[in-house]
């Protein structure tokens, strides 16, 4: 015998069983938007990226070997600038330490002329005859060094005349 009590607390169970049912079917449906709202999300970044690996990578790339080749120019262009600055340099040093030379050779000319100035007579022509004599030391120097060269020379052609002669007596013994 089913009594009414019963049959309330059975369809109060089957009313909690469909009301726990619905809400579980909603809790899913919720879950489903969910993974649906994050399934279109994660559609339009792949569609995103592949979009970029078909022309965006491409365009970078490309953007990328330009930037790579301007980097390489501005490198090249910047050596051929330090090699002309640096020979500039070196030039205008050159000219520099001429200038230098040329005006301390000027200067001290102008002192020794200035200090000539404040001498004697008999001083004067003893300097001035030594810079005659040291321009004849020159001269003989230079002389001496030519007649050297000479003498040399004719000692090796004597000597290699004497090499002949005796290769020739040999030649001459031997026959």
């Amino acid at each position: 015998v089913v009594t009414k009590d019963d049959v309330e607390e059975s369809l109060k169970a089957v009313f909690q069983f469909v009301k726990d049912k619905e809400q579980l079917l909603q809790d899913l449906r919720s879950q489903i938007e969910e993974t649906k709202k994050n399934i279109v999300e994660k559609q339009r970044e792949r569609d995103y990226w592949l979009e970029y690996k078909n022309v965006g990578s491409k365009i970078h790339a490309e953007r990328i070997s330009s930037l790579e080749k301007d980097m390489a120019d501005v490198k090249y262009e910047l050596e051929r600038t330090e090699e002309y600055y640096s020979e500039a340099l070196k030039v205008v040093r050159e000219e520099n330490q001429k200038m230098f030379d040329r005006h301390m050779k000027l200067l001290s000319e102008e002192a020794l002329k200035n200090a000539v100035g404040y001498l004697d007579k008999n001083c004067r022509r003893e300097i001035e005859e030594n810079e005659w004599l040291k321009e004849e030391v020159k001269i003989y120097r230079k002389e001496e060094k030519d007649l050297k060269a000479s003498v040399q020379l004719l000692e090796e052609e004597n000597t290699s005349l004497v090499a002949k002669l005796i290769d020739i007596k040999l030649q001459h013994l031997r026959a």
